[in-house]
């Protein structure tokens, strides 16, 4: 009986050794494809940092970039900051990408500042414009026509965060239109509201406007004529630090196809700003136009 005891644990010891080799066989062989995968797919980092404004398509484009990334095995950290840090950051290299930077002219002053350390890898949106809006139903078509109507305005354009460009932009315009106005300085959110509020009772309202922007599908509206040429036309571009595309070579060429067309960018502003999570709206929109997003990753990622 003790011999028996005997070999029955000895069997017992090389049964478990044999199972640890396998287990251990195994899992090398796992993390051996998982090399693989990342070797294939080229990036040599899976973690990336997105700032991004308080803007209706920045906040579209960078939490749908958000969705897709960590689809892909990424891990994506969004920031909401203001423009101005925004590029500071990204020139000292504390973060990695921002989707909506209006260039070459509404964000002339930053990228002066900041574009020698600054990649411009696409462009998110490829038509932006910005300028004074009104609704339809206000009566008057140019900026020069402001200064007849003072008092049905109250004498107030209603504008954003004093870091926007569009912000310099229509001080630039006051002065050189000679207009007897001042902008009021809020955020976009606030801006939207003041608009609705007015669109709703029919009453005149001018705010800063710009394409893209989810005002257009929502509201009938138009820019004021700008013969001045103060408001000019830009992109909103996806710039980089220095040294993403080195440590991202897939990610750089995902990004350098990140570009939506004018319907699909306010359908998905529209679905971000309905859902009560803006995460969550943009993952259902995602899976929901996967096919063309897929489409701009490098066949080999």
């Amino acid at each position: 009986m003790k011999k028996m005891n005997l070999k029955s644990i000895l069997a017992i010891f090389m049964g478990v050794a044999l199972i640890a080799m396998t287990a251990c066989n195994g899992g090398g062989g796992q993390k051996a494809e998982e090399g693989d995968k990342e070797a294939k797919k080229g990036d040599k980092k899976e973690s990336l940092e997105i700032l991004y404004p308080n803007w209706a398509e920045g906040v579209a484009f960078t939490h749908l970039a958000k969705v897709a990334l960590e689809d892909n095995g990424y891990d994506v950290k969004i920031t909401p900051i203001e423009p101005g840090p925004i590029y500071a950051s990204l020139a000292k290299g504390d973060a990695d990408l921002f989707l909506d930077a209006w260039l070459p002219h509404t964000h002339e002053d930053y990228w002066e500042k900041f574009g020698d350390k600054l990649v411009k890898v696409g462009e998110s949106f490829s038509g932006g414009t910005t300028g004074l809006v009104v609704p339809q139903y206000v009566d008057i078509n140019s900026i020069e026509e402001l200064n007849e109507h003072v008092d049905k305005f109250g004498g107030e354009i209603i504008g954003i965060g004093s870091g926007a460009g569009i912000h310099r932009n229509t001080e630039k315009a006051i002065e050189k239109y000679g207009l007897d106005y001042k902008q009021v300085t809020s955020s976009g959110p606030a801006m939207m509201a003041s608009l609705q509020k007015a669109y709703n009772k029919k009453e005149p309202i001018v705010v800063t406007g710009w394409k893209p922007h989810f005002m257009w599908a929502n509201y009938d509206l138009k820019y004021l004529e700008d013969p001045k040429g103060i408001y000019p036309k830009d992109v909103c571009a996806i710039v980089s630090r220095q040294g993403f595309k080195k440590d991202f070579p897939t990610l750089e060429k995902f990004f350098s196809n990140f570009n939506l067309q004018e319907t699909e960018l306010y359908d998905l502003m529209g679905a971000i700003k309905e859902g009560d999570d803006e995460e969550a709206a943009a993952k259902e929109w995602y899976k929901s136009h996967k096919v063309m997003v897929d489409s701009w990753w490098p066949e080999e990622k």
